[in-house]
């Protein structure tokens, strides 16, 4: 299924997504004058960080409503697919991407793009699922689905690829890898909905498909699932997050 994106919803209930981005922005490094694309921009509150620096910086997300946010937002943001980008090669100065990657489906196409997109040198510096991610999660959706004989509807196409998985895939793409790095970064929930907002916002396409009363049921099932593994005595939920950042410089 496709994923599909409210973005009142995203900012309520994944604002963490661009907050805890600090790290890959120091990677990136953006700097005054450089044409930058952020892929997969969302609602654009990071992009504006981006611009921030100094940077000229122009967004790219297949959503309508993300698009109509970061615009919203003051973005100059382009609609696009990841594998085709819509842009001249050797435009920019840098490719970034904040917790989008993992929802590509072709990812050597989409490296092909970024290579293409990229003037010669210049970084792609990103942060995405890593191996490991949100498993704790994925296993309770997909085992509710599956015991309302939903399995096929699971949609869990996500690619959360290793550190040495992804170099080969950087390399193979053109790829000079600099840095990567792969690690756990357990990540607090907003109060509130927590979890079920969490599976609201980031499981949405596969919600969507579900007719009431079976959409909350499959919502509630998978909180109780998770409630003893992932919400603390105090009612708090902390999602099993893996990420994997790296920068790397197109050859």
């Amino acid at each position: 299924m496709t994923q599909t994106w409210d973005p009142q919803a995203y900012e309520q209930n994944g604002a963490f997504v661009h907050q805890l981005a600090g790290e890959v922005l120091g990677w990136l490094a953006p700097r005054p004058g450089q044409r930058i694309l952020d892929l997969g921009c969302g609602d654009g509150l990071l992009t504006r960080r981006i611009a921030a620096a100094g940077a000229s910086v122009v967004g790219l997300d297949a959503s309508p409503e993300m698009l109509a946010a970061a615009r919203a937002n003051g973005i100059a943001a382009e609609p696009g697919n990841a594998e085709a980008l819509p842009f001249p090669d050797h435009t920019f100065d840098a490719v970034f991407s904040n917790a989008a990657l993992h929802w590509v489906h072709n990812q050597n196409a989409m490296l092909a793009q970024v290579h293409r997109v990229l003037k010669p040198g210049g970084r792609f510096a990103a942060e995405m699922g890593g191996h490991g991610n949100i498993a704790a999660i994925r296993v309770a959706f997909q085992a509710v689905l599956a015991r309302h004989h939903l399995a096929h509807l699971s949609g869990d196409t996500n690619f959360y690829p290793t550190a040495e998985e992804y170099t080969r895939l950087l390399e193979d793409g053109g790829f000079r890898v600099d840095r990567i790095s792969l690690f756990a970064r357990p990540t607090r929930l907003p109060k509130g909905d927590g979890m079920a907002g969490w599976l609201r916002t980031f499981r949405r396409g596969i919600l969507q498909q579900l007719p009431e009363p079976i959409r909350s049921t499959v919502v509630d099932e998978t909180v109780a699932l998770l409630a003893p593994v992932l919400r603390d005595r105090d009612g708090n939920w902390t999602a099993d997050y893996v990420r994997l950042r790296f920068i790397a410089f197109a050859g």
